[in-house]
């Protein structure tokens, strides 16, 4: 009975983690255009799926507990070891687990893209009020700050 209702959970699971999956790289190439309007969207059909996928998680977590087993891989296959379907159960856990580690390294590689964009607006937005002053080389090739700079908006 618990090995059932654990299966069926990776399986729900795995398609959730794959739609993830497009979800990220539909936002790195949404990131990259600046497109706001498809990366609202995005965000909104990623928040029920990250939702379910930390439902499940919890559950899978109590069921193995519940059987007084670590709600970890040992827990999984000690579960496996008394089931029939246990070559299944550990099967579709890998599956997700490389689902869900393909996932994050989705979602850091978007987080630094944001990042490079924030600095980079951050950089213009400095230039045009004035504050900043961009770094030029010298004759020796070292950076040189040129002093009375103005804003944009008063050049």
């Amino acid at each position: 009975m618990h090995d059932t209702t654990l299966l069926e959970l990776f399986n729900d699971d795995i398609g959730s983690a794959e739609q993830l999956l497009e979800l990220l790289d539909d936002e790195f190439q949404a990131l990259g255009e600046r497109d706001l309007v498809r990366l609202q969207s995005i965000l909104g059909k990623k928040q029920p799926l990250l939702v379910q996928l930390d439902q499940h998680g919890q559950a899978r977590s109590r069921l193995l507990l519940s059987l007084q087993l670590s709600a970890d891989r040992a827990g999984l296959q000690t579960l496996a070891e008394r089931s029939s379907q246990g070559a299944e159960l550990l099967a579709r856990g890998d599956q997700l687990q490389t689902l869900l580690e393909r996932c994050q390294a989705g979602n850091l590689r978007n987080g630094r893209l944001i990042r490079s964009n924030q600095a980079t607006t951050s950089n213009m937005l400095g230039i045009l009020r004035g504050g900043e002053t961009p770094s030029l080389y010298d004759s020796r090739g070292s950076t040189a700050r040129i002093g009375q700079q103005r804003p944009l908006s008063q050049a």
